[in-house]
């Protein structure tokens, strides 16, 4: 039973029709509660308003990030090398993409580009050498590559820029029915202390104000340029990442956020904003103290909203209509740890709050291989299992 007619035997067995054409008066206030109940019920059961209109993904998830109800709350995930292997095994097939069914088309490098250096040492772009003998993804640096407070004899890579947009024509081709992002990952705080030493930044935010003042400056520059490539290309949203926070508060504090961070951020995100795209950031941790600081300068959209650091529902109720989210299922607890039916209950629960608008489901950081398969599955089950996404497919 659809939403309408479910309102309309409702209607119908407490006698609304008899009392409607008995009483004239009671006509515009019964009518606002059969309408208030028809639209509860569509947003309960997730039904298409327009059932007869298809919609793409792009456009679902614009209109989320605006704020309107979409017809299904769109979704996006990300599968570790562990996780994707388990994917594969079980659906003899490696088309993640295809599988999961994502919204999202995500374009450009996120860590950027690597030389292999052998004995699990690798070095990226910056000449930044990373060992990798244990964290397979992103590994510990074995040493700074600014080993003083100065930029003086180090050249930032300009010329490696092109290859960030190496990708885009393909994707687009693939998947031009989805919500077109390109990152710019490590893209300050992140790409500072890899250069820095994470120990030395902190200490340069006191120590030597005017170096990091240059530095934040110079990857500003960077990015901006980064940036302008992609935008040759029709993309919807340009996506930061760079982590200020950890389990409690700031890693810097906010005093010092303020300071060096917030002011490039304003003219990265003001160069996005300029150009008619959407900005969407992630940053780890708990910073939910910056919101009101970044829907001031222009973030459309935050990621992960981790709920071991944030309590997800009550934030996305508090923000409505000013910020949206990306993120929200637990990859500390309910991924790898729950079960399948705990792991349903809570992606209904963020679905049913982001029918409203404003929100993108997915874990707060990518599956990773820890998570058993009935897990993974019961979070594809979940998203795919909405009324609106059958109804529109």
């Amino acid at each position: 039973m659809n939403s309408t007619s479910f309102v309309k035997e409702k209607v119908q067995t407490i006698g609304y029709i008899n009392l409607i054409s008995g009483f004239p008066c009671l006509h515009v206030t019964c009518f606002k509660y059969i309408y208030c109940r028809i639209k509860y019920e569509e947003r309960k059961l997730n039904t298409v308003v327009n059932p007869g209109v298809f919609m793409t993904k792009r456009e679902i998830v614009k209109q989320a990030l605006e704020g309107k109800p979409p017809p299904y709350v769109p979704w996006h995930f990300i599968f570790s090398a562990q996780a994707a292997e388990k994917l594969g095994t079980y659906f003899e097939s490696s088309d993640f993409e295809s599988i999961a069914d994502n919204h999202l088309i995500r374009m450009g490098s996120v860590l950027g580009f690597f030389t292999d250096l052998g004995e699990n040492c690798v070095q990226d772009h910056f000449g930044v050498i990373w060992d990798r003998s244990i964290d397979k993804t992103f590994g510990y640096i074995k040493e700074p590559v600014l080993k003083e407070p100065s930029l003086k004899g180090y050249e930032f890579p300009f010329a490696v820029l092109p290859r960030f947009v190496e990708d885009i024509p393909g994707k687009l081709e693939s998947y031009g029915d989805r919500f077109r992002v390109f990152n710019v990952g490590l893209s300050l705080f992140e790409r500072a202390w890899s250069l820095r030493g994470m120990e030395n930044i902190l200490m340069d935010f006191h120590d030597h104000p005017a170096f990091v003042h240059e530095l934040f400056h110079v990857l500003c520059d960077y990015n901006i340029s980064m940036v302008r490539m992609a935008l040759a290309y029709d993309i919807d949203a340009v996506y930061f990442l760079d982590d200020w926070g950890q389990q409690h508060g700031l890693i810097m504090g906010p005093i010092l956020w303020h300071e060096f961070i917030f002011p490039v951020l304003k003219r990265m995100y003001d160069f996005v904003r300029d150009a008619g795209k959407k900005v969407m950031i992630h940053s780890c941790g708990d910073i939910q103290e910056l919101f009101d600081n970044l829907i001031g300068i222009g973030v459309d959209c935050f990621n992960p909203l981790q709920p071991e650091v944030m309590d997800a529902l009550s934030i996305m109720k508090a923000y409505r209509g000013r910020l949206s989210f990306y993120g929200g299922i637990s990859t500390q607890r309910t991924l790898p740890f729950g079960s399948a039916d705990a792991l349903r209950s809570e992606t209904q629960q963020l679905i049913d709050m982001g029918i409203h608008g404003g929100y993108l489901c997915a874990p707060s950081q990518s599956v990773e291989g820890d998570v058993p398969i009935d897990n993974i599955l019961a979070l594809i089950d979940t998203v795919k299992n909405q009324q609106g996404y059958l109804q529109n497919k």
